[in-house]
């Protein structure tokens, strides 16, 4: 299973034999090393309606015909633009030819009037990927483990000012108890820096049984 960091939030996750890609923000996302015309995809995933995490995906969708997942309210607007797109909401699971998508809380912005931001619980070749999304600390997060868990990746926002911060991200990492955490949502710009030892050692205390996966803007780690 193998997961690419594009930059920012937007990753491709390669497993069940489909590329999924998630947050798809490219065009102007000063760390990525892709352009949007480049990327192959099967399936786009999109968390909430902001810029930066809607990204290129009208374009994509348009030119791979892939699949697109995200909540009900922005399936409709991108519906209003000719783009076919598999609307779900808030706690709601279903499979797909790769796996299972489960819609999970997200404490954020939608960027898009009466919606929601979400994150996803991916199940895939028998293990757990949760992607957060943007989202501040919640206690919500603690059913992931004691729910649907064990979770074997979370990518998780680490760069405050929009999102958790540091500190923050650590306590995730002792609700949700991953295998592997991937940080997300930092160094993109100033604003949003984070230091990733300082990760690695929060973590250490707070989740000692989860390793900090660090992926650098258009690198992959297999899992």
């Amino acid at each position: 299973m193998k997961l690419t960091f594009i930059g920012h939030a937007a990753f491709l996750l390669e497993a069940g034999g489909k590329k999924i890609l998630i947050d798809p923000f490219l065009t102007g996302n000063p760390v990525a090393k892709q352009k949007a015309d480049e990327i192959a995809c099967d399936y786009v995933l999109i968390t909430h309606a902001h810029g930066d995490h809607i990204g290129d995906a009208e374009a994509i969708i348009k030119r791979t015909g892939a699949t697109c997942v995200t909540t009900n309210e922005i399936a409709q607007d991108l519906g209003s633009k000719g783009i076919q797109a598999h609307g779900m909401h808030l706690g709601g699971k279903h499979g797909f030819d790769f796996g299972t998508v489960k819609l999970v809380l997200a404490l954020h912005g939608s960027g898009i009037a009466g919606g929601h931001a979400c994150g996803f619980l991916i199940e895939t070749e028998g293990k757990k990927l949760y992607f957060a999304g943007d989202t501040a600390l919640t206690m919500d997060m603690q059913l992931l483990r004691d729910v649907w868990g064990p979770i074997d990746v979370a990518v998780l926002p680490v760069g405050s000012y929009f999102t958790m911060d540091v500190p923050d991200a650590a306590v995730a990492c002792r609700f949700v108890a991953p295998r592997y955490c991937v940080p997300a949502h930092y160094g993109t710009f100033p604003a949003i820096a984070a230091n990733i030892d300082d990760l690695r050692s929060r973590v250490a205390k707070e989740s000692p049984q989860t390793e900090v996966v660090e992926i650098a803007p258009g690198a992959s780690h297999t899992f």
